[in-house]
């Protein structure tokens, strides 16, 4: 008889969701989820990630998570996916060439 693999889709059904973007006093979150927005819901759209993943994550890091994932709206009717930290573009430096074409000094004879 095999043992039932631990982690992957087993491990995230059994993770707590919480929702960041209505935390609770004492560091505190909401369970994931709420009624149906057209049932009038006062909640606003909810961004959730498990519990672990919310304690570490900063204030900015939550703040940005939901304000993009609000942004992104509720289009269709179907849950957008946003992406829960956003690592920032770092730029590549280029290498300059150095310029092929040089000028020509004229030396000695004036032009008149």
């Amino acid at each position: 008889m095999a043992s039932k693999p631990r982690g992957g889709l087993t491990k995230w059904f059994k993770e707590k969701w919480v929702d960041i973007g209505a935390p609770k006093k004492k560091g505190k979150y909401q369970p994931c989820g709420r009624k149906s927005a057209k049932g009038g819901s006062k909640r606003k759209y909810p961004k959730c990630v498990p519990k672990a993943k919310a304690k570490s994550m900063t204030a900015a890091q939550k703040r940005s998570a939901v304000k993009r994932k609000r942004a992104a709206g509720n289009p269709g009717g179907k849950p957008t996916n946003v992406k829960t930290i956003v690592k920032k573009k770092t730029k590549k430096k280029t290498a300059r060439k150095k310029s092929t074409s040089r000028r020509r000094v004229t030396r000695g004879k004036k032009k008149s």
